[in-house]
């Protein structure tokens, strides 16, 4: 009698951890390109920094990337780990190109994603005056 009680709670044990799914939550992926509207082709050494920024706390940023590039659009993609997101956060993404040290191209209108249910963008940034 026993052996059949162990047996049988022992079978139950097994049902109820197959039963038991424990997923992942699926990574946030924000893609897109990064480019001017300037016909004019950029010096070489320039670099790109491409950032996922939190609106509504200054300095807040989510994540960003920083790279060598010789010409514009640049292709940008961004993996997030979903418990990095906060639901009620404004994130947009912003953009900078620099040359020896100078930014010549930056983005000045917001570009927003994630909680407005948009995943892609294109960010255009502007060339910065007196450069």
């Amino acid at each position: 009698m026993i052996k059949l009680i162990k047996s049988s709670v022992l079978l139950l044990c097994l049902f109820l951890t197959a039963c038991v799914t424990v997923q992942e939550d699926q990574p946030i992926i924000v893609n897109g390109a990064a480019g001017y509207l300037e016909r004019i082709a950029l010096p070489q050494g320039c670099s790109i920094n491409i950032a996922i920024v939190d609106l509504d706390t200054r300095g807040v940023i989510l994540a960003q990337k920083n790279f060598d590039i010789a010409r514009a659009p640049v292709p940008f993609k961004f993996i997030l780990p979903a418990d990095t997101v906060k639901s009620n956060a404004n994130y947009a993404v912003v953009a900078m190109i620099r040359y020896q040290g100078q930014v010549i191209f930056q983005t000045y209108d917001q570009f927003p994603v994630i909680n407005n249910g948009k995943f892609t963008t294109e960010v255009m940034m502007k060339a910065v005056p007196g450069k």
